[in-house]
């Protein structure tokens, strides 16, 4: 085998959130907000940062969902702390995220869409470590048992 099964699993259910995200993220950007400034009246928000940030809560609870029920079915923790540490793990990628997406976008000058491909693959790294290690605790039995083999 050339991948154990959850890591599989992960880069599978983790392929089929970021297809659901781009896709999200390329209509929200181009035809909900147009490529236009959203300004609240005390804060401008850029079109790109604005549709990451629309997208967010849907692939925020379909992310969860297969990560609980299709990946991480090992798991120890409870929903209830496996939920809050999701929460918690999905924090760190949007600060990474936001970073990112302004770096590329405006400081490289890499067009939104692509952009969020990019930041999106260097998240996705970031995020099934996190996920293994401390959101779902599968990663410690997993490194003990293919040491004592």
């Amino acid at each position: 085998r050339f991948l154990p099964k959850e890591t599989y699993l992960y880069a599978v259910t983790g392929g089929l959130n970021l297809v659901l995200d781009t896709i999200l993220y390329f209509i929200f950007y181009n035809f909900i907000l147009d490529k236009t400034l959203v300004d609240l009246g005390f804060i401008a928000i850029s079109p790109h940062i604005a549709a990451f940030l629309m997208v967010l809560p849907i692939t925020f609870t379909t992310g969860f969902l297969l990560a609980k029920y299709v990946t991480f079915t090992q798991s120890p923790l409870k929903g209830k702390k496996q939920f809050i540490r999701y929460g918690m793990s999905v924090g760190g990628s949007i600060i990474l995220n936001y970073i990112l997406l302004k770096i590329f976008v405006e400081y490289f000058g890499i067009y939104p869409t692509p952009s969020k491909i990019l930041t999106t693959s260097i998240v996705v790294i970031y995020s099934y470590v996190i996920q293994k290690f401390f959101t779902f605790k599968t990663g410690k039995k997993q490194l003990k048992n293919s040491i004592l083999d």
